[in-house]
């Protein structure tokens, strides 16, 4: 059914505009959530969603729906808005191309059934029962299975399975909070970890203490790290930035701007969120390295940008699901370089941050509410602290790193590590 539906849009647009794009996902999950320690919900959901891009002579126009008996609406209203929109560069949607190496996105074992996503509470409910003190207030569970296509009038047709598992918990002691989450494509997550951790940061913060105000090092998780970095420093490798005059890396292309010791790219094939062999253009996905050995080498573009700015494209469109536009995006973003032991010298360790979304992308600057702020040394956790705020520049936090620490895990659309930052400031 969906490759004759397919076609049929392709025909039908191909009579009124120079070229069709055609995006489908159709999937199936199930979730189930908990409210304090009991299943309040299990439920079973159906997704199918189409989006169509229509080209003529430099017009986009694009709709969407979730219908499948409403496509000839949407074609017409992709040509609508088409009919609005002011011309610009275009050179054309790609074509098929040989796509030799697949993506990790597809695990078989993952069943979107109530029984896994029950034990995945049961797990986290286990987890927790080991920090006695700490109260569960929700988590929830979920498993999806999905298939997504992208075709277009120059004969791509592409389809790739995908599928996702997660779970999450939050807790309380006192007055403190704490919670974890895991997700990934593959059924890895160790829910047990999960409702640990969760309950472990919320009874250990509550004995924190307060502390000085000063410049201090700090430990950043992955899940901190990546709130920074996805709202700071993602955006300044966009192309559409560099050439807006928005980006505070744009002038660094070949020179130094981070430490040495990282390596930062997007990697469409490595094991997390975002694999694909193509990105949501249907332009074959490939490696892009961002940082060098600290040395910036590239930046990201779609075919709307490359176009426009004369640069090639680099597959790194992305979608926010089936009703978004294709925009610049990251696959996954990984950190790499040197790894050592980061916490045998005293640091404040940072579990999460609040606030990251109004840091500052063109100049870098944030300030930001740490989320667990505990203090580590020797390789462990040592006392926690009561409340804390984090204030600086990621840019200039880049130039001059403490250390990479050993493992990394998903968190979003970013693999990373824990990182070290030297003397950054911190407001107690």
């Amino acid at each position: 059914m969906a490759v004759e539906l397919i076609e049929r849009i392709l025909a039908a647009g191909g009579r009124s505009a120079q070229e069709v794009e055609v995006y489908l996902v159709e999937g199936t999950g199930v979730s189930a959530e908990l409210k304090r320690e009991a299943v309040a919900t299990a439920t079973g959901s159906r997704e199918w969603g189409l989006s169509i891009r229509i080209i003529d002579r430099g017009r986009i126009g694009t709709s969407a729906t979730s219908s499948p008996a409403k496509w000839e609406e949407c074609l017409a209203a992709a040509l609508s808005s088409m009919s609005l929109t002011t011309p610009q560069e275009w050179r054309g949607l790609p074509d098929p191309a040989d796509l030799r190496r697949s993506a990790p996105s597809y695990d078989e074992r993952v069943v979107p059934e109530p029984s896994a996503a029950q034990g995945f509470l049961g797990g986290m409910l286990e987890g927790a029962r080991k920090h006695p003190e700490s109260k569960i207030t929700s988590g929830s569970g979920s498993l999806a299975r999905s298939e997504v296509t992208i075709a277009n009038s120059h004969g791509v047709h592409y389809t790739a399975l995908r599928t996702e598992v997660s779970c999450s918990l939050e807790t309380i002691c006192g007055q403190s909070t704490g919670s974890e989450f895991a997700h990934s494509p593959f059924l890895e997550i160790d829910p047990l970890w999960v409702g640990e951790r969760a309950a472990f940061f919320a009874e250990h913060s509550s004995k924190g203490q307060p502390m000085e105000t000063g410049p201090f090092d700090i430990l950043l998780s992955p899940v901190a790290l990546a709130q920074l970095l996805g709202n700071i420093l993602v955006p300044a490798l966009s192309g559409r930035t560099v050439h807006a005059g928005r980006s505070r890396l744009a002038p660094l292309l070949g020179q130094k701007c981070m430490d040495g010791r990282i390596d930062l790219c997007d990697d469409p094939f490595a094991r997390g969120m975002g694999a694909t062999a193509w990105d949501a253009e249907g332009v074959p996905a490939s490696r892009l390295d961002f940082v060098k050995a600290g040395v910036l080498s590239s930046f990201a573009y779609d075919l709307k940008t490359a176009y426009r700015y004369g640069a090639k494209p680099t597959g790194s469109a992305v979608r926010g699901g089936f009703s978004g536009g294709p925009a610049i995006g990251v696959h996954n973003l990984v950190l790499d370089g040197p790894r050592e032991e980061i916490g045998s010298e005293r640091a404040l360790y940072v579990h999460d941050v609040v606030g990251a979304h109004t840091a500052n992308p063109v100049s870098g600057d944030f300030s930001v509410e740490c989320q667990n702020p505990i203090w580590v040394e020797g390789g462990g956790f040592q006392d926690p602290v009561r409340k804390a705020m984090l204030s600086g520049n990621l840019f200039d936090a880049l130039r001059g790193i403490g250390g990479i620490g050993a493992g990394a895990r998903i968190v979003g659309n970013s693999i990373l590590p824990c990182v070290r930052f030297k003397g950054m400031q911190v407001i107690g």
